[in-house]
């Protein structure tokens, strides 16, 4: 008969760090991508407050920060992309659900398999209840 306390078993440690690292990837990946649609805004802005002062940008220079928010957007779907695999071969299971510490009593994490993936190569979807 399994405990209720299962979920607190430091065998689930790694587990449970890498959940973490996932969680707090899927948030900044939210505020960049809130960052990245507010981009077109906040050059209409500049722009208006530079025509209202006639300044122009100094010779040369261009701005970065389009660019920059961009690698982040790409870089961050690539570590999602790394952790999701990660969690699953850290899995102990697959399609049901593991209980795990994520530091406000217990929650749950699972991967289930993608209906319609072939039988060969199963793909699974990671799933989070926290």
């Amino acid at each position: 008969m399994s405990s209720n306390l299962d979920y607190l078993s430091p065998d689930l440690q790694a587990l449970e760090e890498k959940i973490g690292a996932y969680l707090a990837a899927e948030k900044e990946l939210g505020r960049t991508e809130i960052e990245a649609s507010n981009l077109p805004l906040k050059a209409a802005d500049e722009k208006a407050s530079a025509n209202a002062f006639e300044q122009r940008p100094p010779t040369g220079s261009f701005d970065q920060h389009p660019d920059e928010v961009q690698n982040e957007l790409t870089n961050l779907h690539d570590d999602l992309t790394l952790l999701r695999r990660e969690i699953i071969a850290l899995l102990p299971t697959r399609d049901e659900w593991v209980k795990v510490n994520l530091g406000y009593g217990p929650s749950r994490v699972g991967a289930f398999r993608i209906s319609g993936s072939p039988d060969a190569a199963p793909q699974y979807e990671l799933r989070i209840v926290h």
